[in-house]
């Protein structure tokens, strides 16, 4: 009896759900359906139908698929063959791990970067998106596809609204990284976790381009969740199937968090498959197998996102991939960028040790290779230029790929999966060149959070007397007409800031400027923090005054009503400029 109510049960979904979805194929009901859900749970349902609409569509296409594929699994004994498959594969190799040898190892780990991130924590610095999102609580996650930050944040911030429960979602994105850490070195070390491992992984959770996503108060969880993702299917690595299945839900979880994080798969597939072949563990044979799977499930699942999941973007950053005639020279020009970037933003120091450790990486694969020497050195060099290519991630196909310092932290898993490599069953140079490197990120990830709220004090010191010098000018019971500011310039950055910047440039890049005439999110800061104007009131912003469009006010050659040491105020009794003056440099 209970069966078959189970096998009728799975018939009324499958019916059910593929109805739905068909129906989401007509655009009269999947404008009730939209509708529905945007009166329910926004304050804005017009701008959600209209951003929604269509991409409703993929959305049924995607439930379809699904459907089908439940259905099949499901209903016929291939696929009843199939989930009972990866089902025991899951559960085996589960329980071939001793998961209390991981509990010492994550502790370690969570205080090494909780001690890195404490001076970020101190520094309660609104980071970009904070500023914003701790003020009006918005989300606006879905709509760079990141559905599961999306979900996430509710349970995390117990609201549909969100506030500023600082520092508990940062403290949850360090306690993933300690579990990526810990597990990246169990995976890299055939399931053996040590000590020099875990101290030399450092730079996955603290590289310079890691720290901007955990400086974030809203997102750094998510981020660090995708992290995780692209890691945990290597531990089902045994399983054919099972891997194949868990690669593609983790990966799916990846591309729904971060999609950044999307080269960290391939790193440890090519890094395995290389220490496999050079110390020949598995046949060739076994090798290309592994590699077929791996490849199977990373396009499937970028297929799956691109398809039914992915919104097109054409603001922050564009989702179009080079079309095929200019896909060799894009993606040439996209290497040569990522490299300049990753070249000026760090020091000399760090350059250094990064050379050194690779040469530990090349000289440690020419000494336990059972391979033609030679070969296994060029094989290395050829290897170390694929990795650092494919840290980039899915970004190195765009058209115009995110290039800000929270996109790059491929790169710090790079630096991670090397620096593991050498620090184990090796000797101890490489052990004290990879600490030295995480050493350096430890103490940078002092200074950055150092650095923030020394910036924020300056900006708060800033925001002060530019505000008191607008209400001695333009008193509210004085001034008739609504007011348009623009700013022009930057306040500039602290000596403190510059003094770090010139061995580590990329703190430059890392910590904003807070009160400059680019960037919305630090325009806002001196209106919204100091209610100086509701959020996003158009006759106080730069982008507009009294309903008309934006004027570049430095073309109107407007009086000077005050100059001091810090700024220069222009106005003609509705329109101000604001030039800010970095001081005496």
């Amino acid at each position: 009896m209970k069966n078959k109510i189970k096998k009728y049960s799975i018939y009324a979904a499958f019916i059910i759900g593929l109805i739905f979805c068909i129906a989401l194929l007509f655009p009269q009901v999947r404008r009730l359906f939209i509708d529905l859900i945007a009166q329910i749970l926004l304050k804005d349902p017009e701008r959600f139908l209209q951003l929604w609409f269509k991409q409703m569509l993929n959305y049924a296409m995607g439930g379809i698929f699904l459907i089908v594929v439940f259905g099949y699994c499901s209903l016929t004994n291939k696929g009843k063959i199939l989930v009972h498959e990866i089902n025991n594969g899951i559960r085996d190799c589960l329980k071939g791990i001793n998961w209390r040898s991981f509990t010492k190892p994550v502790f370690l780990m969570f205080s090494i970067y909780l001690f890195g991130i404490i001076s970020i924590i101190r520094a309660n610095f609104y980071f970009l998106d904070d500023i914003g999102r701790s003020v009006d609580g918005f989300r606006g996650w879905i709509g760079f596809s990141r559905y599961l930050s999306e979900f996430l944040s509710v349970f995390i911030n117990a609201d549909f609204r969100l506030a500023d429960i600082s520092p508990l979602p940062q403290l949850i994105a360090i306690f993933i990284l300690a579990i990526s850490s810990v597990l990246l070195v169990y995976i890299l070390n055939d399931g053996i976790i040590t000590n020099a491992g875990l101290l030399a992984s450092v730079p996955i959770g603290l590289s310079p381009y890691m720290l901007e996503c955990l400086s974030f108060k809203f997102d750094a969880p998510y981020m660090a969740l995708s992290v995780l993702a692209s890691i945990v299917p290597f531990l089902f690595i045994a399983r054919k199937k099972t891997f194949v299945f868990v690669s593609v839900i983790s990966l799916l979880v990846m591309c729904m968090t971060y999609q950044a994080s999307s080269g960290i798969y391939l790193l440890i597939t090519l890094v395995l498959s290389f220490n496999n072949w050079n110390e020949k563990r598995k046949t060739k044979r076994e090798i290309l197998i592994f590699l077929g799977m791996v490849t199977l499930s990373f396009l499937s699942t970028m297929v799956i996102f691109k398809l039914f999941l992915i919104i097109p973007q054409n603001d922050l950053i564009s989702t179009a991939i080079f079309p095929v005639s200019q896909l060799f020279s894009g993606v040439l020009a996209n290497i040569n960028n990522y490299y300049n970037i990753i070249n000026n933003d760090f020091g000399l120091i760090w350059k250094a040790i990064i050379g050194i450790i690779f040469c530990f990486y090349i000289t440690k694969t020419v000494y336990t290779s059972v391979q033609n020497k030679f070969i296994s050195f060029t094989t290395a060099i050829i290897l170390l230029c694929l990795l650092f290519v494919l840290s980039e991630g899915i970004f190195v196909l765009l058209e115009h790929p995110l290039m800000a310092p929270r996109a790059l932290y491929g790169f710090g898993m790079l630096l991670g999966i090397i620096n593991i490599s050498i620090a184990v069953n090796f000797n101890k140079s490489a052990k004290i060149s990879a600490w030295a490197l995480s050493w350096c990120f430890l103490v940078f990830a002092l200074s950055y959070g150092n650095a923030l709220a020394d910036q924020k004090r300056y900006a708060n010191f800033r925001a002060t007397i530019l505000l008191q010098d607008l209400n001695d000018l333009f008193p509210p019971d004085k001034v008739e007409n609504k007011i348009a500011v623009e700013l022009k310039n930057t306040i500039g950055f602290t000596p403190v800031v510059k003094n770090i910047g010139i061995h580590n440039p990329v703190i430059y890049r890392i910590v904003p400027l807070m009160i400059t005439e680019e960037g919305f999110f630090n325009n806002l800061y001196y209106n919204v923090f100091f209610n100086f104007s509701p959020f996003a009131n158009p006759n106080i912003t730069n982008s507009m005054l009294d309903g008309k469009p934006y004027v570049d006010f430095s073309t109107l050659n407007l009086p000077i009503v005050k100059k001091t040491y810090y700024h220069t105020i222009r106005s003609d009794g509705k329109r101000v400029l604001v030039e800010l003056n970095e001081g005496i440099k």
